[in-house]
């Protein structure tokens, strides 16, 4: 898989993702630069992680302006893959590749800690080396993770498959005593319509290797690989 690491002012977690691909998991990778239009060489394209633009004004919102979002939004509805973790998650919302909301968690504060979320779907490019239900212990770290989208969307979100993780204690359970941030209906990620964009806050780069306490993560990589490798 070729893999594009796209970097804002303000990222921090550009070289977390490039290390898990290129070191962990031996794909070839390039680092993107917020400047950038050329993505077409690309596979697929990763918004990590981090404070792009210092989120003035709002997370996400001065991004969603750069550059390089109008060839992200074509690289997208081409068909390729997209995936946007924490930041790069708002970036998506602010972009409207994803539908919904990031409101400030429920505390006012930031966390940063461990969680666990189930899997609800595993028949997209980002699960299918997953269980369904499967448990995933992941990182999180943002202080706007309070996930919100209208009645009406959130319905058809369901009836498409497209909540893909929810937050849930260790035993898979889903309750509001699992809900780190307030987020609605425990959503930790979600695709579009098309099923080839991700957003979710926890960071599987942060847990893709032993050494970390947890290799959940990497299997949201795998997935990817496994998908451009079939349908590449």
């Amino acid at each position: 898989m070729k893999a594009g690491v796209l970097v804002f002012p303000g990222s921090n977690c550009d070289d977390d993702c490039y290390y898990v691909l290129s070191d962990v998991l031996g794909q070839d990778v390039e680092f993107v630069w917020h400047g950038g239009k050329k993505l077409d060489h690309f596979d697929a394209l990763i918004l990590p992680g981090g404070f792009s633009y210092g989120d003035y004004l709002r997370t996400g919102a001065i991004a969603r302006f750069s550059p390089v979002m109008e060839s992200v939004i074509k690289f997208a509805d081409s068909g390729k893959l997209v995936i946007g973790i924490c930041n790069g998650f708002q970036i998506l919302l602010e972009a409207g590749l994803l539908p919904g909301a990031m409101l400030r968690n429920k505390n006012l504060s930031f966390i940063c800690k461990y969680v666990t979320i189930r899997t609800e779907n595993i028949k997209t490019p980002f699960t299918n080396k997953c269980k369904k239900g499967q448990a995933l212990r992941i990182p999180i770290a943002h202080n706007e993770g309070n996930y919100y989208v209208d009645k009406d969307t959130l319905k058809k979100m369901k009836s498409n498959g497209q909540i893909v993780f929810r937050y849930c204690d260790e035993d898979g359970g889903v309750s509001p005593s699992a809900n780190p941030n307030g987020s609605l209906d425990n959503i930790a990620g979600i695709v579009n319509e098309a099923g080839n964009v991700l957003g979710m806050m926890p960071h599987p780069e942060r847990s893709s290797e032993k050494l970390l306490n947890s290799e959940d993560g990497r299997l949201i990589f795998e997935s990817m690989i496994a998908w451009v490798k079939k349908n590449g």
